[in-house]
């Protein structure tokens, strides 16, 4: 929009009286160089709404954009290095290799009034460990043998062993202090009440979800005051909204969607490679999922470059489970897997008796996973294996995928530690199984790498462990990599400061409308 360089007094003072009197329009002419809503305010379009708003309540990247803002965690990593650095808490000490002594900030207060003190992450982490509350995302902690208040603001985690990603888990979105008083007295999965910089405001299912801008903030308060999540299910109409300023923000922007998006004027794009990784995982407790030569058959059967070739730059073919932006890599294990074979799929499926196999691949209603879905079904039709699809919205697709109550399904993870241990050990290590484990896999030779990957503090050791138990997973194939994703997302220029890490998460405390 172009800018005239004089203005008459006249026109100057009409303009006043016109927004003093309520009369302005603020959406009409402006297509995507303005926005229908206040600078103050910011609207991000979501095809999903979130499963809940607790952080030791759920495990998904939907509820964790929100989660992100209301919450606040004692570490945060670094955006660009994605190091551990302190954020409620002050400084830490290990007196010794099972003892973590961390002292925590004072004067802050939890969105509800009370007090953020050693009590509040005591009951904290106590409520993430108890098996009762089944939480998703318990293994972040479950190293922690106890939990104990040293002074009002200091507190002690002692581990059995020494444990390498502690600061990587306590940075992790799930790690989030709550308020004990609004978790033992409400339901903070529909009302969360956390330290962070924005309030929550309404719950909407469905169609949104508002926050606002937390005034009593105990860093400087944020510039914007109010933020909305917007349920928009197409992909489409979310662009559709942004291009017009009815949102300012959209991520996670599908492949077949991004030359559209980039096209739009006064749009910018981000884009930059990521921690994620998708996958194909079999349910290791139904038949014949739990035979290694059926695995092998569909591995050699699948060609994911196939699929990443449709991913329009927004996704790498890497056979590792481990991706390269996460601790742990190692190159070798890029060509590590079965490398497709569709001739030798196909005799193995004869050898063994699966020819004409019925299937059925479980996939949420998002585009990615649909994407994966149908090249997937036609590969395993070209091999002898009748596959058919399943698709179920977000929260019961997660509920049915925890419960095993699939034969093949799609998934992913972000990997919002960037930390290995912290990818093998809640999706594959046997203690997961019922929680983040979905594939039910429980194999004790993996599980012993996997904890000798956690249980030290020597970083060069950890790696070595991780390589092995790496390449021991890409070998039995509890799941099948499809791709390593990038992180995308776009917003109107009017909005500053706005910036996704590799993880996928970002945060609205810096952001401002220009």
């Amino acid at each position: 929009m172009k800018k005239q360089k004089f203005i008459s007094l006249t026109l100057l003072i009409f303009t006043g009286i016109l927004l003093m009197a309520g009369c302005s329009d603020k959406g009409s002419g402006e297509g995507t160089s303005g926005s229908r809503e206040a600078p103050s305010e910011i609207t991000y379009a979501t095809t999903s709404d979130a499963a809940g708003l607790s952080p030791i309540d759920t495990n998904d990247s939907v509820s964790s954009n929100v989660t992100y803002q209301v919450y606040e965690t004692l570490f945060r990593q670094n955006p660009e290095t994605l190091e551990a650095e302190p954020l409620l808490a002050e400084s830490y000490e290990t007196p010794n290799e099972n003892t973590w002594e961390i002292k925590l900030k004072e004067d802050i207060t939890f969105h509800d009034g009370t007090p953020f003190n050693a009590e509040a992450v005591k009951y904290t982490f106590e409520q993430l460990k108890d098996p009762e509350r089944a939480a998703p995302r318990a293994s972040l902690l479950e190293p922690v043998e106890s939990i104990e208040v040293k002074d009002e603001y200091t507190i002690v985690l002692k581990t059995e062993e020494p444990y390498g990603p502690m600061l990587a888990s306590l940075s992790h979105t799930n790690a989030a202090i709550v308020s004990p008083k609004a978790d033992k007295e409400g339901n903070i999965n529909k009302k969360p009440v956390g330290t962070g910089p924005f309030v929550f405001e309404e719950w909407a299912e469905g169609d949104h979800i508002t926050l606002k801008k937390n005034e009593d903030y105990w860093r400087e308060a944020p510039e914007i005051e109010t933020v909305t999540f917007k349920v928009v299910p197409e992909v489409s109409t979310a662009i559709s909204m942004l291009e017009t300023g009815e949102v300012q923000f959209i991520d996670k922007i599908p492949s077949d969607h991004i030359s559209r998006v980039e096209s739009i004027n006064n749009v910018e794009v981000q884009k930059a490679e990521g921690t994620r990784v998708s996958y194909l995982g079999f349910n290791m407790e139904k038949e014949p999922f739990n035979d290694l030569k059926f695995r092998q058959a569909v591995s050699y059967g699948l060609n994911q470059e196939a699929y990443v070739s449709q991913l329009n730059g927004l996704g790498l073919h890497n056979e590792s489970i481990i991706g390269p932006k996460v601790f742990g890599y190692n190159e070798e294990a890029k060509s590590a897997g079965y490398e497709y074979d569709p001739e030798k799929a196909k005799q193995i499926i004869q050898e063994n008796g699966y020819e004409g196999q019925e299937v059925t691949l479980l996939a949420a209603n998002r585009d990615n996973y649909m994407k994966m879905a149908e090249i997937v079904q036609s590969q395993l039709t070209e091999i002898g294996i009748n596959a058919s699809i399943e698709t179920m919205e977000w929260a019961s697709f997660l509920d049915t995928a925890r419960q095993g109550d699939y034969e093949m399904t799609f998934l992913g993870w972000a990997n919002s530690t960037a930390d290995g241990s912290e990818l093998l050990y809640p999706n594959l290590h046997s203690d997961n199984i019922g929680s983040s484990n979905y594939m039910r896999y429980d194999n004790s030779e993996f599980d012993q790498l996997v904890e000798e990957s956690r249980t030290s503090v020597d970083q060069e050791l950890r790696k070595e462990k991780l390589h092995e138990a790496n390449l021991f997973a890409i070998e039995d194939a509890p799941m099948i990599v499809m791709d390593h994703g990038m992180v995308t997302l776009a917003h109107h220029e009017s909005v500053d400061g706005l910036v996704v890490d590799p993880t996928g998460m970002w945060s609205l405390y810096p952001v401002n409308r220009k």
